[in-house]
């Protein structure tokens, strides 16, 4: 890849985002590799100005808000070698015209994998404990509950089914590690030796979903996994049992997952819902039995830095004429998020 030397860089994202991903230590780094405007952050492809400042650029900073990159848009960066997304999935972001260019495109993916991670682990040994239903109890009752009625409460030999191992999922296995659980994963594209690797156990999902205490979704919302947690496979969690969904609500069909929840035999931690956010009137705010926050788990505040500075990186490989760390590839695109 041959760019200028500093290579004329732009933004592309919604403004509010800008200060998060890029406050003033990231930025500096930035600016000493690339010629960027930090008071300049397209919104909108269809600006003059916009225009124009796309015809120099030789690299894209992208982040949530970013107008698709379609076939015009390209046309219009003659000089554009690359694309570094400064947040998650970019499935949006790009098409056939963009593949066909041979552009590189990066993704600060791995980055935001981690606060995800963070989030379920701490889920998971909360649920463990009983945490979130005894809380619940204590604010009702305003007293302790008796020695007898701790009976199976505990993470010692937990069963822990995780379905995915995206890279959150695979994330996930890695914290679980220092822990005593009994760690399972259902992925359609790990083999045994793969599962080993996570120090996991694969089993077909329907089997992880009859032997866990806690399942945790990590699946990418694609057409084939759209509520691949049917009403019938909810039924096979065993009475007890935790779901923590930080991937996506459409996994779930949501409908069946009220009933469950509203029956009180299982518990959920859900950061994710379908549809997000919720309608004031649904159940889920009110039902004592589930643990609901605004889709938190990904990276905000000062995580966002993070991302930024994924980008910095790939920028320092790219201008020294080395391939960039978190690639994305076409031929991934069909199977992630």
């Amino acid at each position: 890849m041959v760019m200028s030397s500093p290579p004329v860089a732009l933004f592309a994202m919604d403004p509010v985002h800008l200060g998060g991903l890029f406050p003033p230590p990231v930025m500096e780094r930035l600016r000493r590799l690339a010629d960027v405007d930090p008071d300049f952050v397209v919104r909108d492809f269809s600006d003059p100005t916009a225009l124009a400042a796309l015809g120099r650029a030789e690299v894209l900073i992208t982040g949530w808000g970013c107008p698709r990159l379609g076939a015009q848009v390209l046309e219009a960066a003659p000089r554009l070698r690359a694309v570094l997304h400064a947040a998650g999935s970019v499935r949006h972001l790009v098409g056939d015209a963009f593949w066909e260019r041979g552009l590189t495109l990066s993704s600060a993916v791995e980055a935001n994998a981690l606060p995800v991670a963070e989030y379920t682990l701490a889920a998971i040994l909360l649920a463990g404990k009983d945490a979130f239903r005894l809380r619940e109890r204590l604010r009702t009752e305003r007293a302790y509950p008796g020695p007898t009625e701790y009976a199976g409460v505990g993470n010692l030999g937990r069963r822990v089914g995780l379905i995915g191992a995206s890279r959150v999922g695979r994330r996930v296995g890695e914290l679980l590690r220092p822990f005593d659980f009994s760690v399972s994963l259902y992925d359609p594209y790990v083999d045994a030796a793969g599962a080993a690797e996570l120090g996991a156990v694969p089993l077909a999902l329907d089997e992880l979903l009859r032997t866990s205490d806690i399942v945790s979704v990590h699946a990418p919302d694609i057409p084939q996994t759209r509520h691949m947690l049917s009403r019938e496979r909810l039924a096979l969690i065993p009475d007890g049992g935790v779901l923590i969904n930080t991937s996506r609500g459409a996994l779930v069909d949501q409908p069946a997952l009220v009933e469950e929840l509203t029956s009180g035999r299982i518990s959920a931690v859900l950061d994710v819902t379908d549809p997000e956010p919720l309608p004031p009137d649904s159940p889920l705010f009110s039902l004592p039995n589930v643990f609901l926050t605004p889709h938190i788990a990904g990276s905000l505040g000062n995580e966002l830095a993070r991302l930024g500075g994924t980008v910095v990186g790939e920028l320092e490989r790219l201008a020294a004429g080395r391939p960039a760390a978190h690639p994305v590839h076409r031929s991934a695109l069909a199977n992630s998020a």
